[in-house]
């Protein structure tokens, strides 16, 4: 496995800092993940081994880990994180269709930021508001019934 060497060795300080403070815990590996990205907003690929190392795991059981939820991300997030709901009620109501025209115009993929960090486009499996579908969500506001004319008004 490669070695990744940190441009910023306090940032890994703080990593290891946080890892130790929960190390205790029962379950220890996602409240210390959790914390990590909380404080930095991210889990940089340079927390992996020291995470490991803390818990006594293997580099291989904690990249999964993070790589498994989507929730967590190894690269910093855009200004503002846009969700598009692919539960089933906002598919039957043409969230495909709105999926990739968010995409197009935003010109990333789900996980993706864009070039100028405004947006980090992120998949959701319900937003609860079915009833209106379909739905995305900016930050922590959702929007319902929305058409690619709605997502222009929004990403503006």
């Amino acid at each position: 496995m490669r070695r990744v060497k940190s441009a910023e060795p306090q940032q890994d300080v703080r990593i290891r800092r946080l890892a130790e403070a929960k190390a205790a815990e029962p379950g220890a590996l996602l409240p210390i993940l959790h914390s990590i990205q909380d404080e930095i907003g991210y889990v940089p690929e340079t927390a992996v081994p020291i995470v490991a190392d803390v818990l006594n795991l293997s580099r291989a059981e904690v990249h999964g880990v993070v790589t498994f939820y989507h929730f967590f991300r190894m690269h910093p997030a855009g200004k503002h994180t846009l969700y598009v709901c692919r539960a089933e009620a906002c598919q039957s109501m043409g969230s495909r269709k709105l999926e990739q025209y968010v995409q197009q115009k935003l010109g990333v993929d789900f996980h993706g930021t864009t070039a100028d960090g405004r947006f980090t486009l992120e998949p959701v499996y319900c937003l609860g508001n079915c009833a209106s579908s379909p739905a995305v969500m900016v930050d922590e506001t959702v929007y319902g019934r929305v058409t690619p004319e709605r997502i222009d008004e929004i990403v503006s």
